[in-house]
């Protein structure tokens, strides 16, 4: 091509892929040395009380003692969420001082 076939605008062509193949779409068979290179990924897990919705009047009136009602009642189960997706169910135990979950459900099984 030469510059001056060039008008300014791009060149757009059609393009024809073939079609995928109903076991391409699968992929190769996972097998448990494929699962073990997940184990080491790091993710974000939280333990959620409860939710609730408040308008920036109210939130710039907290303060020390201040108590925000969640959506959830006293004794039901608080949601474990692993980057922000329900895994598990669970109640607040203490351990040495420290706060912890433990799992009582796990939706779907």
């Amino acid at each position: 091509m030469n510059s001056n076939d060039y008008d300014g605008h791009p060149t757009v062509r059609g393009v024809q892929f073939s079609p995928i193949e109903p076991d391409e779409m699968d992929g190769p068979p996972i097998s448990p040395s494929s699962i073990d290179l997940l184990k080491d990924v790091p993710l974000h897990v939280h333990a959620e009380l409860g939710r609730t919705k408040m308008i920036v009047k109210d939130i710039l009136r907290l303060g020390v003692g201040s108590v925000i009602e969640l959506d959830k009642e006293t004794g039901e189960p608080v949601d474990i969420l692993v980057n922000n997706k329900l895994i598990a169910r669970g109640e607040v135990v203490e351990i040495d001082g420290n706060f912890g979950v433990r799992v009582t459900e796990i939706p779907g099984k």
